[in-house]
């Protein structure tokens, strides 16, 4: 693999920590501002809601520069909207801040699979997606325990600033590192639009969206649920939210590697394990050890999806910047799906567990929507060289 690749999780690495640093430092969020757990939740919907509309339209508007161009001034824009949220002394502001870093953040993640892909040969892009997506894998192992104790020992605003100099570095680093010659062709609306007309890819979304959906249910209220429910130290925390980072790392690397040639059942088996990680988790909420296994299993089995939904994606509508681009917009979606149903049911006063179920019905709808592929008995739109190589 190209080192600009591994600059390139580097970079999704910082942005993705961002993202999730918010789920980690609820409780501070929530006394600075004045606001319910759940309207800070509604803060991971922003950023999600800003991947979702703004995304594709920043990477079409980006299109005609190269893709090293359109890369660096992502990351400028990235820089400025968190560097608002540092500085942000209102709830409002907060929110600006995080539909600003969420619109770059879509973005970035099409344009660095889309120059990871003009690397590699065409049976590398599972694992060359698995290098620039582990950026988000080891966000959960690192980065938001890291911005755990820095909230904790410096204040909330120390973790956002850690967040600009990250991104910061990151950008020198892609600006050095990254090929000139990644050039982007401007976007034909004509033949990226065709793609759109396959129902396999709408199905791929979908499954796409409820994974990340059923994932990030649970996982966006992890802190006051282990807290809270299971009973644990805040200064524990950190650390918890730390292994459940290393069982992402450790699943996209299994992932990663198998996702070109056992793509549908890795989703398959990996959506049924979270649907019974969850379940479990909401049944024995209140004991520690169920509470960390099953934190675990969700880690093993939730995000780490990413490269075979990846790859699905890339044989059903080919490696198009909008398609690859409107797909991390879907996976957002998910984020939004999973993150607001699940803080309207706290808000509804259904319980801090009530985010485990519905993260459990969307893992179970995930599985529902694959159906119609486990009926056929074949995967959809394999290349004839996977196909040979099986």
């Amino acid at each position: 693999m190209p080192f600009a690749i591994y600059v390139l999780g580097i970079m999704i690495f910082s942005m993705t920590t961002a993202e999730f640093t918010v789920a980690g430092i609820m409780t501070s969020l929530s006394k600075e501002f004045d606001v319910s757990i759940a309207s800070i939740g509604y803060l991971i919907s922003a950023y999600a809601a800003g991947m979702i509309v703004g995304g594709p339209l920043l990477t079409i508007g980006l299109s005609k520069l190269s893709k090293k161009q359109a890369f660096l001034l992502i990351a400028l824009d990235f820089l400025a909207g968190q560097t608002l949220g540092a500085l942000a002394n209102s709830y409002e502001i907060m929110m600006a801040a995080r539909i600003i870093t969420g619109v770059s953040s879509a973005a970035c993640f099409g344009i660095s699979l889309g120059i990871s892909f003009d690397l590699v040969s065409p049976q590398h892009r599972g694992r060359a997606a698995s290098i620039v997506l582990g950026g988000l894998m080891v966000a959960t192992a690192l980065g938001l325990p890291a911005a755990m104790l820095f909230d904790q020992f410096l204040g909330w605003r120390s973790s956002f600033w850690a967040i600009v100099v990250l991104v910061l570095l990151s950008g020198l680093l892609g600006l050095k590192v990254i090929p000139s010659s990644a050039k982007s062709q401007p976007v034909s609306l004509r033949s990226e639009l065709a793609a759109f007309k396959k129902l396999n890819l709408w199905a791929a979304y979908a499954s796409s969206l409820l994974i990340i959906g059923a994932t990030f249910a649970a996982f966006s209220y992890f802190s006051p649920i282990l807290t809270d429910l299971s009973g644990f130290d805040a200064a524990t925390v950190p650390l918890l939210l730390g292994i459940y980072g290393v069982a992402t790392v450790i699943g996209n690397i299994v992932t990663g590697r198998l996702a070109d040639r056992y793509m549908m059942p890795i989703l398959t088996i990996g959506l049924a394990v979270l649907a019974a990680a969850l379940v479990l988790f909401g049944i024995y909420v209140h004991s520690p050890y169920v509470s960390v296994c099953a934190v675990i299993v969700i880690g093993l089995s939730g995000v780490t999806l990413n490269p075979a939904m990846t790859t699905r994606i890339t044989r059903v509508a080919g490696t198009g910047t909008l398609v690859t681009t409107i797909h991390g917009s879907v996976i957002s979606l998910g984020v939004v799906v999973g993150s607001s149903i699940g803080g309207l049911a706290i808000d509804a006063g259904y319980g801090l567990q009530s985010p485990l179920w519905i993260g459990f019905i969307l893992a179970m709808l995930g599985l529902l929507s694959l159906f119609p592929y486990l009926r056929q008995g074949k995967l959809p739109d394999i290349p004839v060289s996977i196909q040979k190589g099986s």
